[in-house]
This record gives structure tokens, C-alpha cells and sequence, in this order.
């Protein structure tokens, strides 16, 4: 075993580097000069200075939970974070000076997570601070919902909620309020949040070796921020399924949480737990505002997506809901400038959001949907039958490219030629398949809908060139010579707008050694389907070329020599195959065609 691959220097140096960035990040931030005890952070504007004139806004934990809670600290929410070492509470002395700090007349409100340590040292510079003269309230925040009853004595935890009880006390202190009113809105806040979450693979500490106790099949739901054991661990499941078991958890009527009745208004805030992409967190949100609605008959007033809380690189989420009366969404919506609030949330959120029809072409042209026609003839047959060939040939190397571009380009190439591969199947029906040239275009047209990224931009102009010097037959039955000239035109479009040329390794690797065998072929009298057949043998041979080439276009470009030349390009070999797919149809079409 061996130690987790971080980008870090040395792991005890991690908590104050991480303040040393946010310095050079933020001018509205500063710091004390206490390292490594005493790691401090507070509004640049408040101290030094005169006495601040407002209550000071003060919370804090551990490290690891980054952005939480140094990245809240600015005007209209935090006015200091106090910092311990990772996933240990900050020190007393760390606590107290960062009161001494900011705190003017007004007093100061200590936002504390419900943990054993932040609760003692918290607790103990609170009662320090007040021998001292400051005046010091203290708000604790225990939104766990995944600790049952029978163990409540021990105290629910303080997860994400707490980055919401930190806006509407921010805000209640920036509006002027006394310690007793902000102070008592932050109390409400904290009384009506509740959190549950959820992870796929445990937390590794900086310097340590990682172990994975979920195994690859399980996750774990109900667990901490610190990388302790949840409540259960079960199957992984679909993200929808995971959300519906946390927000059942959250709004439990047994169990009574979080006792929001049908009909009330609420926020949701979706947590990344520091590994998990934003894509993840988006979906999860979008599953959780209708699950919300028409399950629980709730209004969703306000979403929150993003990493607010962490537990280091943990790959999972929170989701938390909080009670959204008019006061406390004045305090989410009012202006702060603590760097990582989303700021784009605040004003009221539609109910629905209805999609916005695509604008319509400009062209006074009205274009006809096409159809299949009833009945087929010899030319429709057998282009249908290469279609199928091509599209079926594609989607049986899904995997095989997936593997050979996870090694030299973004690992997706397979699935993308999926993707075009069964729409292409599925729009076949649509297809006017006795105009051979109609029914290239609508190839393109289907591809460029349905494959993402370069490579259906490529194949697209790739079709819709060929379809144009298709068309400039004057016949409706279309000769091999027809479509060598068909094909040369779209290695020309492909070239001329993708900028690759032969030996950039890409696609027109196998497909300009097919048209140059192609037309010798021809020119010599060769029968059209056993040219066809050759010129595939020269675009499979093309594409395994590719891997003596140095990549001049595309992400390859970017990969190391010798790993390109440990597998052919995926695209080249993926255009030879379904070429070669082809060929094999129109030499093997049945009799009767």
C-alpha cells in the first residue's frame, strides 16, 4: 500500500498553505500572525482599525471542510474563521484571539458545529472572552439527521446546514441588529435545517495510505464530515433513488426531524462532499426539487449546488433543507461578499421552468419532413442494408474504443460513435433511402443531433459534403464513381475546416488511403464491389498505421509518443470499421438485390 497522490507539500503545512492561498486570492481577506497555533482568518475592513460597530459573526472547526468555513468570511456573513489542524478543533487561544480581533461593543455570536471538541474550546474562549469584558453569545448547530433518537444524548452533528445558519446570521449582523436578535435568528435557523448524507468512497487524510472500506459496490449513508463510519451502508443505487432515501430521512414524520408540514416553503442546499464532480451535484439537485414538490408538498423557494462543506477529496453529497419563512429568505437573498456564497441564487425561483423552443432558421424555405418510402428499390435496399452494416459495426466497439481513448484522448470516443451509431438506427425510418443522396445528408443531419464533441461536428461536415456532390447527379441510381467523387469531396471538407492533412493521425488516415485504392481500383476496371472491399483493407491498414504517428491535431496531441504508439487512433479505427462494415454488405448483398 502507499500513500493517496495529493498536491500538496508538506502534509503537516497543509491547513496554514491553504490560508497562504486564500491571501493571494482574496484582498478583502487578512490573517494573524500566529501560525501554526493560531490560524485566524477575518475581514480585511474590520481590523485594524476603530472598533467594529456590528456584531461579529465568528465560527470555525477544523480543517478539510474547505470552503467551510475561511471561504464564508466577508461582508454580510462571516467576519472570522478560526482554523484548526485537519478535522481537529481549533485551540482556545486560536478562538480567543480571533474574538479579541473583530469584536467590537456590539459583541460577537459564536456559530458552533455540535461536535465534543468545538463545543469545549469554543466554549471555554467564550467564557474567557467574557471575563475580559466582550459581550458573547453562542449558537449551536445540529443538523444531522441520521443519528436516531435513542442517541440523541450524544448529540446530532453539525454538517452543511450550518453554511445557512452562517448567511441569515451574517446578514442579521450587516443589517445592524443587536447580539440578542442576531443571535436569536441564528438560533431559528439552526432549529429548522436539517442534513443527510451520503458517500461512495471514504475521505484520505493528507500523508496517509488511503483505504477503501466501501468496496466497489457500496455506499454508505448517514455519515459524518470526518470520514467516521455512516449509519448503514447499503448498494450503491441510481442518484434519483439515493435522494429519495435522504430526503425521506430528513422530513420523517416518525422519526420528526425536521417537522415541516404539506405546503410550506423551503430551501434546498445540495453538498458536494469535496470528490464529487458538479455534474453529479446538478443532476442530484434537479432530482430533488420534484421529489420535494409532489412528493412532499413542498414550495422549493431557493437551490444551493455546490461544495459548501467537504470532508477533504470524499466522494459524496449532503443534502440538507431548511424552512424558508419570508425573514429567513431575506437573509439568504441579501448581498454578501464571502468569496464561495453562490451569489447567482438569490430573487424568487419559478415554480417550473418550461424549455424555450429552438429558434427557427431565417430561410423563407420550409423543409419537409422526410419519410421512408413504401416500397424500396434495388439502391435503397442495399444502402439500407450498409447503414445497418455501419451503425452495427460501431456499436460493437464501444468498449474496445472507450479503452484505446482513456489511454489518448478524454476515454469517450466509443461511447460518441454510440451514440451516432443507434440514432442513426433509430432515425432509419425517417429516411428517404431510394435518394441516396437525401439520405446522406439526413446521416449527417441525425449525427450532428445526436453525437457531441468534434468528432460529430467532423462527421457531419463529412456527410452533408458528400450529400452536395451526390446531388450533382443528374441520375437518381448513383455509380461507384459517383461515390469515390462523393467521398473525395468530403475528405476535402473534413480537411479544409478540421485543418488535418494524411499522417496528423486522425480519421482521414483510413479513409485517404481508402479513396486513393478506391479509384485506382476503379480506374482499372475492377468490379465496384470488390474495389469497395479492397479500398476497406487500405483504410483497416490506415488506421493501424496511426500507431507509428505522432498525433498533430486533436487532444492526442497533448498524450506522450509512447502511448500513442501503444494502440491506433480510436477514430481512425473506428471509421475503418464501419467502412469495412460497408464494404462486406455490398459485396455480400443477397441475390435478390
Amino acid at each position: 500500500m502507499s500513500l493517496a497522490k495529493k498536491l500538496i507539500n508538506d502534509p503537516n503545512d497543509v491547513e496554514t498553505e491553504f490560508i497562504d492561498g486564500l491571501m493571494e486570492t482574496y484582498p478583502s481577506l487578512q490573517f494573524l500572525d500566529g501560525y501554526p497555533s493560531v490560524k485566524v482568518v477575518f475581514r480585511a475592513d474590520v481590523y485594524p482599525g476603530p472598533p467594529y460597530d456590528k456584531v461579529a459573526v465568528i465560527s470555525g472547526g477544523g480543517s478539510g471542510h474547505e470552503p467551510a468555513h475561511a471561504g464564508f468570511v466577508g461582508e454580510g456573513m462571516l467576519t472570522a474563521a478560526i482554523c484548526g489542524d485537519v478535522f481537529a478543533s481549533p485551540t482556545v487561544d486560536a478562538i480567543l484571539a480571533g474574538i479579541r480581533t473583530v469584536t467590537g461593543p456590539m459583541g460577537c455570536l459564536l456559530i458552533i458545529k455540535n461536535y465534543t471538541g468545538d463545543r469545549l474550546n469554543f466554549g471555554l474562549a467564550a467564557e474567557q472572552a467574557k471575563s475580559e469584558g466582550y459581550k458573547v453569545e453562542s449558537v449551536i448547530v445540529e443538523d444531522d439527521c441520521s443519528i436516531p433518537p435513542p442517541l440523541e444524548m450524544a448529540g446530532r452533528r453539525g454538517l452543511a446546514g450550518t453554511i445557512l445558519v452562517h448567511k441569515v446570521a451574517g446578514a442579521a449582523a450587516d443589517a445592524g441588529l443587536s447580539l440578542a436578535d442576531v443571535a436569536a435568528e441564528a438560533r431559528y435557523a439552526s432549529e429548522n435545517v436539517g442534513t443527510m448524507g451520503v458517500a461512495l468512497k471514504a475521505c484520505t487524510l493528507p500523508g496517509r495510505i488511503f483505504t477503501d472500506r466501501f468496496g466497489p459496490t457500496k455506499m454508505e449513508v448517514g455519515l459524518g464530515i470526518h470520514g467516521e463510519p455512516g449509519a448503514h451502508v447499503t448498494d450503491i443505487q441510481p442518484v434519483e433513488a439515493v435522494v429519495s432515501q435522504l430526503l425521506n430521512q430528513i422530513l420523517s414524520k416518525e422519526i420528526n426531524y425536521l417537522p415541516i408540514p404539506r405546503g410550506e416553503r423551503v430551501v434546498l442546499m445540495v453538498n458536494g462532499l469535496g470528490g464529487t464532480p458538479l455534474m453529479e451535484l446538478m443532476i442530484a439537485a434537479g432530482k430533488a426539487v420534484p421529489q420535494l414538490m409532489v412528493e412532499h408538498g413542498l414550495a422549493v423557494e431557493r437551490v444551493y449546488t455546490g461544495s459548501f462543506m467537504t470532508s477533504l477529496d470524499m466522494e459524496g453529497l449532503s443534502i440538507s433543507i431548511m424552512r424558508a419563512d419570508r425573514s429567513i429568505l431575506q437573509r439568504l437573498d441579501a448581498e454578501t461578499k464571502a468569496p464561495y456564497w453562490p451569489v447567482g441564487v438569490s430573487g424568487n425561483r419559478l415554480p417550473a421552468k418550461i424549455p424555450v423552443p429552438i429558434p427557427r432558421s431565417r430561410s423563407t424555405k420550409i423543409v419537409e419532413p422526410q419519410s421512408q418510402p413504401p416500397k424500396l428499390t434495388e439502391q435503397g435496399q442495399l444502402l439500407e442494408q450498409v447503414i445497418v452494416a455501419a451503425a452495427t459495426a460501431l456499436i460493437q466497439l464501444k468498449d474496445t474504443l472507450n479503452e484505446w481513448d482513456t489511454k489518448v484522448g478524454d476515454g469517450d470516443c466509443g461511447s460518441t460513435m454510440y451514440k451516432g451509431a443507434t440514432a442513426v438506427l433509430g432515425d432509419m425510418k425517417n429516411y428517404p433511402l431510394n435518394d441516396a443522396a437525401e439520405t446522406v445528408g439526413e446521416i449527417g443531419s441525425t449525427i450532428g443531433k445526436s453525437m457531441g464533441g468534434t468528432s460529430g461536428i467532423i462527421y457531419s461536415i463529412l456527410c452533408k459534403a458528400a450529400c452536395a456532390q451526390l446531388k450533382t447527379s443528374s441520375h437518381s441510381v448513383i455509380t461507384s464513381k459517383q461515390w469515390a467523387k462523393a467521398l473525395a469531396a468530403a475528405i476535402e471538407a473534413v480537411s479544409k475546416y478540421g485543418g488535418a492533412k494524411v499522417g496528423y493521425r486522425t480519421l482521414l488516415d483510413a479513409l485517404i488511403p481508402a479513396l486513393s485504392s478506391l479509384e485506382e481500383r476503379l480506374y482499372s476496371g475492377d468490379d465496384p464491389a470488390t474495389a469497395f472491399l479492397t479500398s476497406s483493407q487500405a483504410a483497416l491498414n490506415g488506421a493501424e498505421s496511426t500507431k507509428t504517428m505522432r498525433a498533430k491535431a486533436g487532444r492526442t496531441l497533448y498524450v506522450p509518443q509512447e502511448t500513442q504508439s501503444s494502440v491506433p487512433d480510436p477514430g481512425a479505427y473506428a471509421t475503418a470499421s464501419w467502412y469495412r462494415a460497408a464494404a462486406l454488405a455490398v459485396k455480400n448483398k443477397p441475390k435478390s438485390i
